[in-house]
């Protein structure tokens, strides 16, 4: 069995990268996910896709629609698992717990979009389902948005924001190049 934990990549679909989905920070997620992505087939270590399929008709996420495809440079591979989610938590009503369990596979990595919503609310499922679990935050990116008073957050607070909360408390919170090079260290010795 592999050394690598499951990387586990969260709604990184179309309509993620338009414009209209707003205001974003990190603008080399992309870079860093496919960078990890490939590493991982090379280790040949477990992939979990996540694609959001939502129950609104008019939504981009809505069956059918272009936005709800996965962006070509995240397309699964023959023999990497696919779930799919009603909900931004990727464990809720997806079997993605029982199909980690079966497999023996306690550790995960989490990156993709957005940081405070599927992500966050990913990691805090899986923290307290007892997973080990790793967020990469400059493979992940939020969008700007309003806060419960009013006030305009920009995507980076948004984004430092959701990181805090879920650091050290559902997991831990690494770079990609920290990442690998854990990874290295632990493949070698």
């Amino acid at each position: 069995m592999t050394a690598f934990p499951t990387l586990i990549i969260i709604d990184m679909q179309h309509c993620m990268a338009i414009p209209e989905a707003g205001q974003r920070n990190n603008p080399q997620a992309e870079t860093s996910i496919a960078s990890l992505l490939a590493v991982w087939r090379a280790a040949k270590a477990p992939i979990v896709h996540v694609r959001h399929i939502s129950r609104s008709p008019g939504s981009g996420f809505a069956p059918g629609q272009p936005g709800a495809a996965f962006q070509p440079a995240f397309e699964p591979r023959q023999g990497e698992h696919v779930v799919e989610k009603n909900v931004p938590d990727a464990f809720i009503n997806t079997g993605l717990e029982r199909w980690l369990r079966i497999r023996g596979l306690e550790k995960l990595v989490m990156v993709g979009v957005s940081t405070n919503i599927s992500v966050e609310d990913s990691a805090r499922s899986a923290g307290n389902l007892a997973f080990s679990t790793t967020v990469v935050s400059d493979a992940t990116f939020a969008f700007a948005r309003r806060d419960h008073a009013g006030t305009w957050r920009s995507a980076d607070e948004v984004h430092a924001m959701s990181l805090s909360n879920l650091d050290g408390e559902y997991a831990a919170i690494t770079d990609t190049r920290t990442l690998l090079a854990t990874l290295e260290r632990q493949t070698t010795s």
